[in-house]
């Protein structure tokens, strides 16, 4: 055992068992998942893929028993596939089952990967893809210059209006004077819930390939409590597999469209997007699989299949609401007046005059884990942003509902003020307020002591 990196495991875990973790992107994973994680699996070297005969949620054939059992025929480049097939297939069947999809590839690493194998497999050089501006709520992998996507294909930006929701005008006229081959709906900080209706309409008078990242709300979609925007018209939706969907870290891209061998080379039409997608992911952006991550994407979409995730989705949004509800009460400006699913943005600057990174460093002292986060009114290039970003998936799946959301949005209040009075960042570490910091810092640490992490897993 090396001593070193297991102490420093012990440190996080109780950081996570004793603090709250309230950035939107993060959750706690069932001690199944972890299991999974851990297991031999990740000596398996897997490049390919296994058959997809008789995966689909939508016919008979679907039986999660015989998909486990089954020896099939498989696409991989060595020999010994028989037990990672089986757990691949089943992964793939409980994801198009989970999300109303004809086609799931488990194998992307992460979110990013994910939406670099959708660009590359129905764009070319230099094509326009229409996505979210990363000041407005956009992601990284959305166009931001500093990515490798952006250098390679010509994004193009559509924003918010006043009311904090997609300016639907804007993107409507960009999609008809660029016509770009993708327009793209996904966010790392917006708190509306998309009109995806209206965007596949405006998609369909270009016939452009209509993507969906639903990196932060693949949970609440899986649980009921959001819309799925492939049941709105779209072709392709991207997600992460952690977050709201509390699973490992990873990614998924489900489509819908004709299922095929990734051996055959198609036509580059919308209804072949799912061979497209595979061959993008592999070998066109990723080499082998890491098949023990797909075994916990497996273990971790069985439990969103259960009656009990979607309770558990519903009370993320009720949380998050009840959390929005009692910050402006304390004097807080939201980004959108509130929140219509897991993830709340509040304007600091404006609230206490206060920077986001400054609270951000505050909270942490307290055990009151966020990001500061750029706001529109921040611009493209905001070194120090005037918002912080919060949610409530973590937390609540700790168990904790509407009256500790209303005790954090008061210990955040509480810090706001302590803020004020220190004036400035360097300041925060003054001996002045650590009496301040430690009394709020115990309260959160009685508090979270309350609602442990999931069995298992400390």
């Amino acid at each position: 055992m090396d001593d070193i990196v297991f102490k420093l495991i012990e440190s996080e875990k109780n950081r996570q068992k004793e603090g709250l973790e309230l950035i939107p992107s993060e959750n706690y994973v069932s001690s199944a998942v972890l299991s999974a994680m851990g297991s031999v699996l990740t000596n398996k070297y897997s490049e390919g893929y296994p058959s997809f005969k008789g995966i689909s949620p939508n016919e008979k054939l679907w039986d999660e028993a015989k998909i486990s059992e089954e020896i099939l025929p498989n696409y991989r480049y060595y020999g010994g596939q028989v037990n990672v097939d089986r757990i691949e297939r089943l992964a793939i069947s409980r994801a198009m089952k989970l999300f109303h999809a004809d086609h799931a590839n488990v194998q992307p690493h992460s979110g990013a990967n994910a939406n670099e194998a959708v660009y590359f497999a129905w764009c070319e050089p230099g094509d326009k893809i229409l996505a979210m501006n990363l000041a407005h709520g956009g992601h990284l992998t959305h166009g931001s210059p500093v990515t490798r996507s952006a250098k390679i294909y010509n994004f193009i930006a559509y924003g918010t209006n006043e009311d904090g929701d997609i300016d639907y005008d804007e993107l409507e006229r960009l999609a008809l004077s660029e016509k770009p081959k993708i327009i793209l709906v996904g966010y790392s900080a917006f708190m509306k819930v998309p009109d995806f209706d209206r965007v596949a309409k405006i998609g369909n008078k270009i016939g452009a390939l209509l993507m969906a990242d639903m990196a932060h709300v693949a949970g609440l979609i899986a649980g009921g409590v959001h819309e799925n925007p492939l049941d709105h018209g779209f072709h392709v939706m991207t997600t992460t597999t952690h977050k709201t969907l509390r699973g490992p870290r990873g990614g998924l891209i489900l489509s819908r469209g004709n299922v095929a061998s990734p051996l055959k080379k198609p036509e580059k039409t919308i209804e072949n997007i799912p061979i497209l997608i595979d061959r993008a992911v592999f070998p066109g952006t990723q080499g082998g699989p890491l098949e023990h991550v797909i075994a916990a994407k497996a273990v971790a979409f069985g439990e969103a299949l259960k009656p009990e995730f979607k309770e558990y989705a519903q009370n993320i949004v009720k949380n998050a609401k009840a959390l929005a509800s009692r910050l402006i009460k304390n004097g807080f400006v939201l980004q959108g007046g509130g929140t219509e699913n897991h993830l709340v943005l509040v304007n600091v600057k404006e609230s206490y005059g206060v920077s986001g990174k400054m609270f951000e460093k505050a909270l942490d002292k307290v055990g009151l884990t966020l990001n500061a986060n750029a706001l529109p009114c921040d611009g493209a290039a905001a070194f120090r942003p005037s918002g912080v970003r919060l949610g409530t998936p973590a937390i609540t799946t700790r168990g904790m509902g509407v009256h500790e959301m209303e005790q954090i949005a008061d210990w955040m209040k509480e810090i706001a003020e302590i803020c004020v009075e220190i004036g400035d960042e360097e300041s925060l570490d003054d001996k002045k307020y650590v009496k301040d910091f430690e009394t709020v810092h115990k309260e959160v640490v009685k508090l979270a002591m309350k609602f442990p992490l999931p069995k298992g897993t400390v």
